[in-house]
């Protein structure tokens, strides 16, 4: 007992020493006050609350201490943290005080630079909006991009209504489809390009995009007009047209008994007129133009 009676003493002893050393070191050193830059942070958002525009990201404070003390701060030791529960939709202004700066022992801090904030806060809302695929490059030569089929097609997402309203896509990060001869698969990152604006719930999509033989393009030349429905004799000038046409490489046909062109003279009276030229093509081949269009049909 009296062992441990005589070491709680030998602890109050130290203790004060150490005490005592540490007063004589703080107490030598000057009382100094010092300007300081630090980072301004928010706490306590609403919800239902967006904070927009450009908010400040620091503030100017002014800290006194021993000299020593200051010398020893290290970065993000100090910050100033603004408690904005109170705020409203519309322009705000919220005062800044000592209190708001969060400071190491020994540090007081006697002034905030600006000593209020004007922050801006909007409702936050939430829309659905499509998936589009962004893609880079171009297919191997003879081929070209097809369908793209995308997985989720749309997302949601949350943000200032402001932003919200003029927001009609969500995008993928970009796809390279560079000298691709055959179908690119990828599963990319999801994100919209306004920076205020962000997914409701992070997410990946599943593209597909398909690569298919490029379509040819070719003219076919002669290929004869005919006139129907008509009960009397009819001259179509010119007699044949050339037509334009367009579709995979392996399904072209240049070949104009394979194409039919034809004027419809149902219910005309003799004597000159200016018809437009239907041409049908073979099944897979799509029309890009008839040259003439029209044809002068004279009826007798």
């Amino acid at each position: 007992m009296a062992f441990l009676r005589m070491r709680h003493i030998a602890l109050k002893v130290v203790s004060v020493v150490l005490a005592t050393l540490l007063w004589l070191l703080v107490s030598g050193e000057q009382t100094v006050e010092r300007a300081l830059r630090v980072p301004l942070e928010f706490t306590n958002l609403p919800p239902h609350l967006e904070l927009v525009g450009t908010p400040p990201a620091v503030v100017d404070v002014r800290v006194r201490g021993s000299s020593g003390t200051l010398s020893r701060v290290a970065a993000g030791e100090l910050s100033a943290v603004l408690d904005v529960r109170a705020a409203r939709p519309g322009d705000r202004l919220f005062h800044m005080t000592p209190e708001d700066v969060r400071a190491p022992f020994g540090v007081e801090v006697v002034q905030v630079t600006p000593a209020s904030v004007s922050l801006t806060f909007e409702e936050s809302l939430s829309k659905t909006v499509g998936v589009t695929v962004r893609i880079e490059g171009e297919p191997a030569p003879g081929y070209a991009v097809g369908g793209i089929t995308v997985e989720p097609a749309t997302v949601a997402i949350v943000g200032p209504a402001t932003a919200l309203n003029g927001l009609t896509e969500a995008i993928t990060e970009p796809i390279s489809v560079a000298g691709a001869s055959s179908p690119v698969k990828e599963t990319v990152t999801i994100g919209v390009a306004d920076p205020v604006v962000r997914l409701q719930q992070v997410q990946n999509a599943n593209v597909r995009i398909a690569i298919a033989a490029a379509p040819d393009e070719w003219v076919v030349q002669g290929v004869a007009v005919q006139v129907r429905n008509g009960e009397g004799k009819s001259a179509v000038m010119p007699g044949e047209v050339s037509v334009w046409a367009r579709a995979p490489r392996d399904a072209k046909d240049v070949d104009p008994a394979h194409y039919s062109a034809d004027v419809d003279v149902t219910g005309l009276a003799a004597g000159r007129h200016m018809l437009p030229v239907k041409v049908e093509a073979p099944a897979g081949i799509g029309l890009l133009r008839v040259d003439p269009a029209e044809v002068a049909v004279t009826i007798r």
